[in-house]
């Protein structure tokens, strides 16, 4: 198993180049840095990273078709990808945060995803492109300035029809905070649709966003995941089902409005739920522990490393410099050399 990790898209892009540097000296594969609306360009704010790093593969994750059309997309990630003499890759998602912020309501979310992927790939062939989908088009376009090798388009995709879609038209598929029974499941539904197109997982990424919460006190690291819940994805009855019982799984999805409170005040506490559900939640749907003491995230990780995921991509929160050594020093080795 490979390691990513993913960076708060507020930080500078010399801030992104430095921890990029330092994720590289200690051995992590890429650095992956979240698309929203209230952050940073992505695309430009890792230029500089381009320039300070040599092996480290990066780009956004996940990017989305509604708040800009896929031709877009692809010239700015063939710009980034010049800059990273080809290092560069994407994930295209259904843009849940952007949707919600900006107002828009998604149509056809499976479909769009996938027109926007055909786009892409068309676009950063160098053929001239001629594309009449359901949603999209695009006419008389033909990137001839593209000289580094075409990046590879991922797909933010956990629920049975993004995965099928993905598996005839992307070069790999990213879950988001899946419980290893659940990825489990996905994996298996992505095998059975990477077969009838003749593929299979030896030339397909499978990959994973995961937090990751390490502190030297477990409770600080604890306070930290609880804060940042809401965007586990946590509001998904199948889910919560799987370690919640009937009244937990309701009082998780009656308070989705008081886990943004709780956000947005930098509380650990939420109104109307039980802290014990909040600890199952910060259990089961995040990587969080005492930095002196990583024996249990490296059995998790092992673990979806045994249902099929080849790579994992932590996201990174407070004092990302110590948790990059940490992974480099500990996880990493640990993970790399199989799921034993």
């Amino acid at each position: 198993m490979q390691i990513n990790i993913i960076l708060d898209p507020r930080q500078s892009a010399d801030e992104l180049a430095s921890l990029g540097a330092l994720a590289e000296a200690n051995g992590i594969e890429g650095l992956l840095v979240s698309s929203l609306v209230q952050s940073r360009d992505p695309f430009a704010n890792m230029t500089v990273l381009a320039k300070a790093t040599r092996r480290l593969v990066f780009g956004p994750v996940a990017v989305n078709p509604w708040d800009t059309h896929p031709v877009r997309i692809a010239a700015s990630l063939l710009t980034l990808n010049e800059f990273a003499a080809g290092r560069a890759r994407i994930v295209i998602g259904g843009g849940a945060e952007a949707l919600s912020a900006l107002g828009i309501k998604p149509h056809r979310r499976v479909r769009a995803v996938r027109e926007c992927v055909e786009i892409m790939k068309l676009a950063m062939s160098g053929q001239a492109v001629e594309y009449v989908g359901e949603l999209y088009q695009a006419h008389r376009l033909q990137f001839t300035w593209a000289s580094a090798p075409p990046p590879p388009v991922y797909v933010g995709a956990s629920m049975p029809m993004m995965l099928r879609m993905a598996a005839r038209v992307a070069d790999g598929i990213m879950m988001s905070d899946m419980p290893v029974v659940l990825a489990t499941e996905a994996i298996a539904t992505l095998d059975a649709a990477l077969a009838s197109v003749d593929r299979s997982r030896d030339s397909f990424l499978t990959n994973m966003f995961s937090a990751i919460h390490l502190h030297q006190d477990r409770q600080v690291a604890v306070k930290e995941a609880k804060r940042w819940l809401v965007f586990r994805g946590i509001f998904r009855p199948n889910v919560l089902a799987l370690f919640l019982d009937a009244n937990e799984v309701q009082q998780v999805m009656t308070n989705e409005e008081n886990f943004w409170a709780a956000f947005t005040a930098g509380s650990d506490q939420v109104e109307g739920v039980d802290d014990a559900v909040l600890d199952k939640l910060v259990e089961h749907v995040t990587l969080t522990g005492a930095a002196d003491d990583v024996d249990a995230i490296i059995a998790k990780l092992k673990a979806y490393a045994r249902v099929g995921l080849s790579h994992i991509s932590l996201r990174l929160y407070a004092n990302a410099d110590a948790t990059i050594r940490l992974i480099g020093s500990k996880i990493l080795p640990a993970v790399r050399d199989g799921a034993r």
